[in-house]
């Protein structure tokens, strides 16, 4: 019984052993390779690169608008191309309260100037044509009414520009727009 039993354990660990001989060979062998092909067709050739890094303008302007404010409407975005002096921005006027009252102040106090100029123009005027008082001495009230008037204009002018910016009297120059200052590209 012994021998039969080493005998089986034998031939068992045999089989064991051509087993794990063919178990290797057949992992190592080469497995067949398996093309997939494809008809021929025209189509287009597209290259595509991925690139790292950064883009560096050789010049880089930064644009300020010339009043205060907020930004009402944006004209271009990035990566457009703009011409000198062409509109990127508007801007929408928010008045800084003292630089307002100042302003109304300067307009109050240059009506009283000329209302006091006028006043005294209109009283010398008579006493000029009766010849009560010189040429050179009635100069001075008209050029004193001249200056009240111009410094009227000029403090209208200011509170126009603080509240709206841009003046009546300027030749359609507007302050609100924000102008390419060169030709270039719009980065951010």
């Amino acid at each position: 019984m012994k021998r039969i039993l080493r005998t089986s354990i034998l031939i068992l660990l045999g089989i064991l052993f051509v087993w794990t001989l063919w178990y290797l060979y057949q992992k190592s062998a080469e497995k067949p390779v398996a093309f997939v092909t494809e008809k021929p067709e025209q189509r287009d050739i597209v290259k595509k690169t991925v690139a790292n890094g950064s883009v560096v303008p050789r010049q880089e302007i930064l644009i300020k608008p010339q009043v205060s404010g907020i930004i009402k409407e944006i004209y271009v975005e990035a990566g457009d191309t703009v011409a000198k002096d062409q509109v990127l921005a508007k801007i929408q006027i928010i008045p800084d309260m003292v630089g307002l009252t100042n302003a109304e102040n300067r307009v109050r106090r240059a009506r009283i100037g000329v209302e006091d100029a006028q006043r005294t123009f209109d009283r010398n005027k008579p006493l000029l044509d009766k010849g009560v008082i010189s040429d050179a001495e009635f100069q001075t009230y008209q050029i004193a009414l001249e200056n009240a008037q111009e410094e009227l204009r000029g403090a209208e002018d200011n509170l126009d520009i603080v509240r709206e910016g841009v003046a009546r009297s300027s030749s359609g120059a507007t302050l609100t727009l924000v102008r390419s200052t060169i030709n270039g590209m719009v980065l951010d």
